[in-house]
């Protein structure tokens, strides 16, 4: 996992006009995916896709008349 470098970090308000979007659009999917990917294991941690909620399966036998 990459680790992240906070000295480049900038924080601005969803209003400032940046060219973020443009850098976005402009990078390959391969590595969208990968911030995405750091995005979620900064927020819900590394092991947050297996706490899933538990599913459960019920065989139901069809009768025959």
């Amino acid at each position: 996992m990459e680790r992240i470098n906070k000295s480049v970090i900038a924080i601005t308000n969803l209003t400032d006009e940046t060219d973020e979007k443009i850098y976005w659009l402009n990078t390959k999917p391969d590595d969208r995916l990968r911030a995405l990917e750091m995005m979620r294991v900064i927020n819900y941690g590394k092991d947050a896709t297996t706490a899933r909620l538990q599913r459960f399966f019920e065989i139901a036998e069809l009768k025959t008349s």
